[in-house]
């Protein structure tokens, strides 16, 4: 028997005055998907991501998490809910004026009254911040924020993780790491959505692929050998501009 969705959009549009950012997307994500969301820059995947995350509503259609309504209001005031779902994105929701101990600890927070120092110590080492757990966030460079807002996202081993660009700004080292969790997130049976220009990288870890165009689906299907061994053209197919 087929899953139900985890994530489901149903014919959804995205409006920013006249422009349609989206365009009747309907897609749905099953439980323990890793999904590549790739298209060009303004192809619609960071506003889907956004909605996914209930950092937005649809202007049209509609969007679940597990049959429910993913209303943004609702799913911002309840620990529960928050607790889902781990995002990284370009909006990296670091502060500044926190160091990178207090950082972690107040996201955890936002997940359930405690935050335990054991689990704060664990994501520092693992993402190699320990040596600078005390120093502000302000003086961290954009690599070292990507690796905080990487502890954060991962921090309360979310069931859903919805990543915009994650790689971004990372180095080799960083990178794989990265890949390491979200591979040892798929074969806990989480699931994931990643959004990302790296074909090569995001196809190595993806189940699934869905291409955007100019606000609309132009792909959906499963992440195969032949797709991965010339993902460029592959994509160029979906993605070429259209006289």
């Amino acid at each position: 028997m087929r899953a139900a969705p985890l994530i489901s959009a149903k014919g959804v549009w995205k409006f920013y005055g006249d422009f349609a950012a989206l365009r009747d997307i309907n897609l749905d994500v099953a439980p323990g998907v890793t999904l590549a969301l790739l298209g060009r820059n303004g192809a619609g995947k960071t506003t889907l991501l956004r909605m996914f995350a209930a950092l937005s509503s649809p202007s049209r259609g509609s969007i679940t998490i597990s049959g429910a309504a993913a209303g943004a209001e609702e799913t911002l005031r309840s620990p529960a809910q928050r607790r889902r779902i781990g995002v990284i994105g370009h909006s990296i929701w670091i502060y500044d004026d926190l160091t990178a101990a207090e950082n972690l600890e107040f996201f955890a927070r936002l997940y359930g009254p405690h935050a335990p120092h054991d689990k704060i110590d664990h994501w520092l080492e693992t993402t190699g911040l320990d040596h600078v757990r005390n120093r502000q966030a302000r003086e961290f460079s954009r690599g070292m924020r990507q690796r905080l807002a990487i502890a954060r996202a991962f921090f309360h081993d979310p069931e859903i993780l919805l990543l915009d660009e994650p790689f971004t700004a990372l180095d080799d080292r960083a990178a794989a790491l990265l890949s390491r969790l979200i591979e040892q997130a798929h074969a806990s049976g989480r699931t994931a959505v990643i959004s990302t220009h790296n074909l090569r990288e995001a196809l190595a870890l993806a189940t699934d692929v869905a291409i955007l165009d100019r606000g609309r689906l132009a792909f959906r299907g499963p992440s195969t050998a032949e797709l991965r061994a010339a993902p460029e053209d592959f994509y160029r197919t979906y993605t070429e501009p259209r006289a």
